[in-house]
């Protein structure tokens, strides 16, 4: 749907670009970083990524005090933003690789994927491949002396044996769950293993990917003005036109942005703020709309920029994160779901 043109239409980016939201390059592009990827396909969705719950093994030490993780992960998260917040480079947009447990091939998620992505970008690490100190045993390979792990939470519940990494998974089941904090280290700070090379898409198919997976989500795309919005009452997305993006990638990087605002509509995950961020439920949805173009951005191997209409929602997301240890959970977790839902369409298109 949409008043849009085929990627082989395209009229080519413009020299200029699209300035606005963008003023620095990104720090680490994807094809600078190790390009070891484990995609996880979803069955007839012609290759679009879907990711995976990655539950951990036996052999890893739950922390005893919740609250303890909560504060630990946001203090780490709130860091990060207070460091990159003079050129506008949050924790999202430093590391485009989705963090991938090497022992199983699977993709964290949510909070997993933001907290990993913090302590790759602070320490300076290469590769998204992460794993447990047994499960680096398992591999043969061995962590160095003196390295210090980061830390993954899943939610356990009560009287049954399933973890997963969204505590809102509760609310499907009306189970109670507590959290439970894991320990992993990168690739790059073990020895005995090497990263195995997969061969990236060229930049033709990224593209022709991106525009298949927007335009099957059945959201209507407006290509004319010089804003990118998404708006509830039309229940629409306007964009800038193609042409203006200084490349292909900004363009559909700043739609996955507004495609998640649109998932908020109650046809799709029917988001509900209000009781949680009250007044500041504007910038929290600002966040979750961040937070779920990062991740599909990084799903879909999109470079990405920082945002200079960010700016004025860093200090609001600083305080609601300094005021509630859980806030930044809850947005991962709301972000997580609209890519969920995003990729369920890749499906029913298909299957239609």
């Amino acid at each position: 749907a949409g008043l849009r043109a085929s990627p082989s239409q395209r009229t080519r980016p413009s020299a200029c670009g699209f300035g606005s939201p963008y003023v620095c390059p990104q720090k680490a592009p994807l094809r600078d970083l190790a390009n070891a990827r484990y995609p996880t396909l979803a069955a007839g969705c012609s290759g679009v990524l879907i990711s995976t719950p990655q539950f951990p093994s036996r052999e890893e030490t739950p922390m005893k005090d919740q609250a303890d993780i909560y504060e630990k992960i946001t203090n780490s998260i709130i860091e990060a933003i207070e460091a990159g917040c003079g050129k506008l480079e949050m924790p999202w947009h430093t590391f485009g690789l989705l963090p991938t447990n090497a022992s199983n091939h699977r993709r964290y998620r949510g909070i997993n994927v933001l907290a990993l992505w913090t302590v790759a970008s602070r320490r300076g690490f290469k590769t998204n491949l992460w794993a447990t100190y047994q499960q680096w045993h398992e591999l043969g390979a061995q962590v160095r002396k003196g390295e210090r792990s980061a830390t993954v939470v899943f939610w356990k519940f009560y009287g049954e044996e399933h973890e997963a990494e969204d505590e809102h998974s509760e609310n499907k089941t009306g189970t109670r769950c507590f959290a439970r904090a894991y320990h992993v280290f990168n690739a790059d700070q073990v020895d005995g293993f090497t990263i195995p090379e997969l061969p990236q898409l060229p930049d033709a198919q990224r593209i022709e990917r991106a525009e298949h997976f927007f335009g099957n989500t059945g959201i209507r795309i407006i290509e004319a003005g010089g804003r990118a919005c998404y708006n509830p009452q039309a229940d629409e997305i306007h964009m800038p036109p193609f042409a203006l993006f200084k490349k292909a990638d900004f363009f559909y990087s700043t739609l996955a942005h507004e495609t998640v605002h649109a998932t908020a509509h109650a046809s799709r995950c029917n988001r509900q703020l209000g009781n949680r961020f009250g007044s500041d439920l504007y910038a929290a949805e600002e966040l979750i709309a961040e937070l779920g173009s990062a991740f599909l951005s990084a799903e879909l191997e999109l470079d990405t920029e920082p945002r200079s209409d960010n700016a004025p929602y860093i200090e609001n997301w600083l305080r609601v994160l300094k005021n509630d240890r859980r806030a930044i959970f809850t947005a991962a977790s709301k972000a997580q779901q609209a890519v969920d839902w995003l990729a369920s369409r890749q499906n029913c298109e298909r299957a239609a």
